[in-house]
């Protein structure tokens, strides 16, 4: 990061899964891109971690023990929290990622997901995020 830019201005991506080695990978990967990047190992822990009002992007799995990634994508739009999600799951059905599309995901990639792909998607997320200010 560039000794001019405040940590601030650089937009913060949280990751939520419960597989510690993919949370921790995508942390790396999403910090590669030149983004501060958070991971959280449960939808409470991260609704818990004071970093929600400014998390720019969320990167959340679909299927996790308690909360599930669905159940946090409503908790956050009743609260009013508008911060764009890419789900990210292996085995999602067709009616939980209509579900989480429906309920205003901006993409939902499948584990594995490429580089190239994740990229994309949180720049969209990022555009959307700016768009709603």
């Amino acid at each position: 990061m560039p000794n001019n830019v405040k940590p601030s201005a650089v937009p913060l991506v949280c990751i939520v899964d419960d597989d510690a080695s993919m949370a921790d990978s995508t942390r790396f990967l999403v910090r590669s891109f030149g983004l501060r990047a958070e991971a959280f190992l449960s939808a409470q822990e991260f609704q818990d971690s004071g970093l929600v009002q400014e998390t720019g992007c969320l990167i959340l799995d679909l299927r996790m023990p308690g909360m599930d990634g669905l159940e946090l994508q409503r908790n956050l739009a009743s609260a009013n929290r508008r911060i764009p999600i890419i789900f990210v799951s292996a085995r999602a059905n067709d009616d939980e990622r209509t579900q989480a599309i429906a309920g205003g995901a901006v993409d939902f990639l499948r584990k594995p997901f490429s580089e190239e792909a994740l990229f994309n998607a949180i720049q969209l997320a990022l555009s959307q995020r700016h768009d709603s200010k």
